[in-house]
């Protein structure tokens, strides 16, 4: 552990200071942020009457939205000279969310990426092949500063370039990985094709995030890197990677939320209503020490559940994976779909590798989905029986019927270091 003394924190103190912090966040964002100023007025609510992480149900949500409306400057707690670095996102519905950071939310984002490397099996004198992008996105410079701060030396690869990739991984021999889990899918294949053995390489532990992921992906990478790999949860809007992670000792209990600095709800997706732990719905954060950008009750989108793990190394909280977004859902024919459902029935069969695409059309007034996924090498990708057998997989375990397409290896569009997307919506064309 990084910080054995936080994260083993008894329940009851760490409740303790997420009272105290929440109640002086509130007294700040009221006096230095018009926006919640405002919220507050109108509904009648006084900072005082937030005393404890039990009342912020009485608070409204902050959604993306609010960011974009207060473009690029409006929601900062601070003054711009004590803002010490300004990130935002990549902007691609509208304008990107911006962010700042003072000096001591640097601090902050530092110790949370540290905690989450020793979590994924990093230790200090190792060395890290930073694969995130380094620029206005926080993955890079985030990922750079924790490992630093947790005594690491740092290759800054940034993003994409495979062939230049593979030949670090060669020849500096870095222990740690970090990168998106569809890059290090892409990674795992050009080794195969380079007939490169992954165990001439040093790297032994992989640790991926900024998309959802599952088990098959999991499988894929730690069979073809030769590595373990976790989950490292983040969203720039609350501080950027490091807000959970996954213990490499763990691995599929969860991720551990760094809930003294991030508090953490999961609310019903159409009510807003609070859940209990275990139930599935939106992930909803409060920053608790942010200083430049603070956030009361921010609605992340991500769809998951919470839950206290009694077996766990840790007392903080655990959050499952990302099942998906509630605004990337699909709704076909009425039935709910995420991407990862379909994902996860192409796990359970052998002949079909983790590399697909939907592509959802319109057939009349109906919607159609395709289900496009890669035979592993060997196997016919003109084999009906084949075709057949996942077409009725997904019948009977997600109750829709999709077409479906089984392609070559390698003729699905692969990650080239960024964000993956699987989803092709010729509705929107």
């Amino acid at each position: 552990m990084y910080n054995e003394k936080v994260e083993k924190m008894p329940l009851e103190e760490l409740r303790a200071l997420q009272n105290a912090r929440l109640s002086s966040l509130v007294q700040r964002v009221y006096r230095d942020v018009p926006f919640y100023k405002k919220q507050f007025d109108q509904l009648g609510l006084h900072p005082n009457d937030i005393q404890t992480v039990a009342d912020l149900h009485k608070i409204p949500f902050t959604r993306k939205t609010d960011l974009r409306d207060h473009y690029p400057y409006g929601l900062f707690a601070k003054p711009m000279e004590e803002v010490r670095r300004i990130h935002a996102s990549s902007g691609t519905t509208g304008k990107p969310t911006v962010v700042g950071y003072t000096q001591d939310d640097l601090d902050v984002f530092d110790e949370v990426v540290a905690r989450s490397l020793a979590c994924a099996g990093a230790q200090p004198g190792m060395k890290l092949h930073n694969a995130y992008g380094y620029g206005l996105f926080t993955g890079g410079l985030g990922m750079h500063g924790g490992a630093t701060k947790l005594g690491m030396a740092v290759i800054p690869v940034s993003g994409g370039m495979t062939e230049r990739q593979l030949t670090i991984l060669q020849d500096f021999k870095p222990e740690v990985i970090c990168c998106t889990p569809s890059y290090a899918q892409t990674l795992s294949e050009e080794l195969v094709k380079r007939d490169i053995d992954p165990k001439e390489l040093a790297v032994k532990h992989a640790v991926l995030g900024a998309e959802p992921w599952t088990e098959a992906i999991r499988a894929q990478v730690e069979r073809g890197l030769q590595v373990t790999a976790t989950n490292i949860y983040g969203l720039s809007e609350i501080i950027g990677p490091g807000v959970s992670q996954e213990d490499f000792e763990e691995k599929g209990t969860g991720s551990y939320i760094w809930e003294d600095h991030f508090y953490p709800e999961v609310v019903h997706k159409d009510t807003g209503a609070p859940l209990p732990y275990g139930e599935e719905g939106v992930l909803v954060f409060t920053t608790l020490t942010k200083q430049a950008f603070p956030l009361l009750r921010y609605w992340t989108n991500d769809i998951c559940s919470i839950n206290y793990d009694s077996n766990a190394k840790r007392t903080h909280i655990k959050m499952s994976s990302i099942k998906g977004r509630s605004d990337d859902m699909l709704i076909i024919r009425g039935v709910n779909l995420f991407p990862t459902q379909v994902e996860e029935v192409i796990h359970t069969l052998g002949f079909l590798s983790a590399n697909y695409r939907l592509v959802v059309s319109r057939e009349g007034t109906m919607d159609a989905v395709t289900v496009e996924v890669e035979t592993v090498s060997g196997t016919n990708p003109e084999d009906d029986q084949l075709r057949q057998k996942l077409q009725r997989s997904i019948k009977n375990t997600i109750g829709l019927s999709m077409t479906v397409a089984l392609k070559a290896p390698n003729s699905i569009p692969r990650s080239q270091g960024g964000k993956l997307n699987r989803v092709q919506d010729l509705r929107k064309l």
